[in-house]
């Protein structure tokens, strides 16, 4: 069979759905409602962003939350509040995205680039263990592709040195680690509402948190070193406004009850790709972590064998009409991390997964047609041979 790439016929022609989806009727008449109530910003006596906090807070079993305009800003925020600064280093993942470690540069503190573990591709207890040094005031696992990191042996690390513990949880919407909510299992998790993500309003993120301290600190952050209660031109502390919008709350409010929903659709696909896979040697499905007990499917990573050519089959499969994503280099490559200081690990596992894994993006296991396409383009183009 003649590849696409090379004059065949495309597995598939359909168009993937889109990412966001379109608005539902709910979303519609609270976006509307806001708009025409010209209450648009947080401080002008709305209450959506407060019902998403709220929300959202109960949600990861925690009582406290604040709502911000994008994750990088709530990873930063969250440190700040628990007194991450100049002089210290935040242990990272070395398989995530960038703003994992430019958070922590915009919070004054140094990356430390911390590897994965081999099979599952989230932080590694062990790489963190021997990361750990004098100056580590912070552990930030990642919740990477909507499935839970191993926070009960992270957290215990993060006990026995008085470590704080910053969940970056952009990914993981509705993800449980041993039927707990993550975003709540640290002392404060984020999550992103960027465009891609499983929730979005374009931009936006939230932290939670269960401490009352910590939640006053990070909301004086967050609304300009103003103290919560306190007067509104009074600013004892420094602070920033990193606030969301009114109209960006009311996208994101009615969206949780649907969210349990789409969750089961993704891992229906998830799972009916791995089923499809049994023809596909050469590909498999990286196992979930220990102690996943709801992954949320924000995308799929599948590993090919490290003889196949990655990049031929990226180019081959989008020709197909399936278009696979290259996943993140490892942060210890980036120049402009380490010339700000960033201290690197070393990172084999991460490494092995830059050149070995490929990504299944979210809006295409939204589609139940998808897993038939998508293991039969894979077929198919491993069976071929790059010209």
């Amino acid at each position: 069979m003649t590849l696409a790439i090379h004059g065949g016929t495309p597995v598939r022609a359909t168009p993937w759905p889109s990412w966001p989806p379109p608005l539902d009727p709910a979303q519609r008449e609270l976006v509307t409602k806001v708009l025409e109530s010209g209450l648009w910003g947080a401080t002008q006596g709305g209450s959506v962003v407060a019902d998403l906090v709220d929300a959202f807070a109960r949600r990861s079993g925690v009582q406290y939350g604040v709502a911000v305009g994008n994750a990088t800003l709530g990873l930063f925020a969250a440190l700040r509040g628990l007194g991450v600064g100049r002089g210290d280093e935040v242990i990272v993942p070395a398989y995530t995205f960038v703003a994992s470690a430019t958070a922590v540069l915009l919070a004054g503190a140094t990356p430390v680039i911390a590897d994965v573990d081999p099979a599952d591709l989230h932080l590694s207890p062990d790489a963190v263990r021997a990361a750990i040094s004098g100056r580590t005031a912070a552990i930030m696992p990642v919740h990477l592709a909507g499935s839970p990191a191993a926070m009960d042996p992270l957290n215990d690390l993060a006990a026995r040195h008085g470590l704080a513990v910053v969940e970056d949880a952009a990914q993981a919407h509705g993800a449980t680690y041993k039927d707990r909510p993550v975003g709540g299992l640290g002392d404060a998790g984020v999550y992103s509402f960027q465009a891609s993500k499983a929730m979005t309003a374009g931009e936006g993120g939230l932290i939670v948190c269960r401490d009352e301290s910590v939640h006053e600190r990070v909301w004086s952050t967050c609304n300009l070193g103003r103290k919560l209660g306190g007067q509104w031109y009074g600013h004892p502390s420094v602070g920033w406004n990193l606030r969301l919008t009114e109209i960006q709350a009311a996208l994101l409010l009615p969206w949780l009850d649907r969210l349990d929903e789409e969750i089961d659709r993704r891992n229906a696909s998830c799972a009916a790709i791995e089923r499809e896979l049994a023809i596909v040697p050469e590909v498999s499905v990286p196992p979930r972590p220990d102690g996943t007990t709801r992954d949320s499917r924000h995308l799929l990573m599948l590993r090919v064998d490290p003889g196949v050519d990655r990049e031929f089959l990226l180019t081959a499969m989008a020709a197909e009409g399936v278009p696979l994503d290259a996943g993140y280099p490892p942060l210890g490559t980036m120049n402009a991390l380490t010339a700000e200081g960033a201290r690197v690990e070393p990172c084999p596992a991460a490494e092995e997964a830059a050149r070995t894994v490929v990504w299944v993006r979210q809006s295409m296991l939204m589609d139940p047609a998808g897993p038939a396409d998508i293991a039969e383009a894979l077929a198919k183009v491993l069976s071929g041979k790059p010209a």
